[in-house]
Order: C-alpha cells, then structure tokens, then sequence
C-alpha cells in the first residue's frame, strides 16, 4: 500500500477542539448569576494574549460589539472570542494567528440575523478599524443581534 497522508484536522483544528471541550467544561461549572461577568474575563485573557496586530483589533472588535449589542454575552468559542444570545453564538472574531491565516476576521453564525435575499457574507477579513470599518462592524452586530 502506498504512503498515504492523512488529511484529517490539522493541528490547529485539534486545539481549537481541545479549547471548546475545556470550555463547555468550564461553564458547566460556572453560576448562571456570574456567567456573563465570567465569560467576559474569559474573552478579555484571551484577547490580551494575542499577538500586537490581532490584539488591537479584537479590543477595538469588544467595545463595538459591547455598545451594538450590550444584549450578546461575551464567551470563548472554541477559543475565540465570541458573543452570544440566550448562550448561542451570534458573532466572533478568529485572530490571524489562530489558524495561521494572513488577516483576522469577524463571522457571524445562522444564529445572526442578517438574511438578505438568498445570499449573503458571515465572515469579513480584518486588516485594520477605520472609522467607516467601526461603523460598517456596528451597524452588522446591531442587526445580527437583532
């Protein structure tokens, strides 16, 4: 037989499901009361552990969705920052480094609520937040927040 490469998850894909095991682990732990305070100290740890470029960007990317969407709870997904309604996922931000692309992004799940006609975009490359970019961003959280 010859050699085969196993094109299975990558290695990045490995850890990233490692993280969401630990973090459903974590919050079946935590209180409902402090859920909310908790996973915002979970996205904020690790948001300050990225790397300089990806770092500015998803503290600029938390106060947006903050002031859009104060409804969303900030959580880790598969380690990513994310925000969530009623604990599903509505929004995220994946750092460049993550998957070892070259730009950041900010998706959006089928929980958002942007439907327009029979296509639209769920992710947007991040290379930098002009002050059009900040308000294009806001204006998608409020309505994905719906």
């Amino acid at each position: 037989m010859p050699n085969k490469k196993f094109d299975g998850f990558t290695a990045e894909e490995r850890d990233a499901m490692k993280e969401h095991s630990q973090e459903l682990k974590t919050a079946a732990r935590r209180s409902p009361r402090t859920a909310k305070a908790d996973g915002e100290s979970d996205v904020l740890a690790k948001i300050a552990d990225m790397t300089d470029a990806d770092r500015v960007l998803a503290e600029r990317l938390h106060q947006i969705v903050g002031s859009a969407a104060p409804d969303l709870a900030p959580k880790l997904w598969y380690g990513m920052p994310a925000y969530a309604r009623n604990g599903k996922v509505v929004c995220f931000f994946q750092s460049s480094q993550k998957f070892k692309t070259r730009y950041a992004t900010l998706g959006f799940s089928d929980q958002a609520r942007l439907d327009e006609g029979t296509m639209w975009p769920t992710t947007y490359a991040l290379t930098e937040l002009t002050p059009a970019t900040e308000t294009r961003i806001s204006e998608l959280v409020a309505k994905a927040a719906g």
